[in-house]
């Protein structure tokens, strides 16, 4: 994730008051770390992601980042196992960055989870150019794109596209 990037999810977290963010994709921690800078103090980041190594990098970056082990808890796990687990209603934000694949279950399970007025996140909505190429494309840029008409095209939703990094396309819940 790009500086840019990071400091629109620090942007985006901060402008819904973030309390309860959910993460689908840890990774190494560096977006959850923006996340947590743009939340409120008291503000918890659920993290999910099936690799238990990568959640453990990001355990120590956030350590070395200055959070306390409090402000987030690690779910080792497919998203689409545990995001039905979680607290309907329970989040202000759920930022998506794992399987292209699952893309359109991440946004329903994102609506479940979402409070009126939440926003949702998916990073990498460009996909390199390839969402807006009319060539023929691998099945991750065709779900892709019926991602981003669902958003377009839903009543439940305000979206907007972020040109940062690879793209953030953020939709607001009504």
């Amino acid at each position: 994730m790009s500086p840019s990037a990071g400091a629109a999810l620090r942007l985006l977290a901060a402008a819904v008051d973030a309390k309860a963010v959910a993460e689908i994709g840890t990774g190494c921690g560096v977006s959850g770390i923006h996340l947590l800078h743009g939340m409120r103090p008291d503000g918890v980041l659920t993290t999910v992601d099936p690799e238990p190594e990568h959640q453990q990098f990001a355990r120590q970056a956030f350590r070395a980042s200055g959070f306390a082990s409090n402000r987030a808890r690690f779910i080792p796990g497919r998203a689409l196992d545990v995001l039905p687990r979680l607290a309907d209603a329970g989040y202000d934000l759920v930022f998506c960055d794992g399987d292209r694949l699952e893309v359109l279950d991440y946004l329903a399970e994102s609506l479940r989870l979402l409070r009126p007025g939440g926003l949702v996140v998916f990073e990498g909505a460009f996909a390199g150019g390839r969402t807006v190429d009319s060539g023929p494309q691998p099945t991750e840029v065709l779900r892709l794109r019926e991602l981003l008409r669902t958003v377009r095209e839903s009543a439940e939703l305000v979206p907007s596209l972020i040109p940062v990094d690879d793209g953030l396309l953020c939709a607001v819940k009504r």
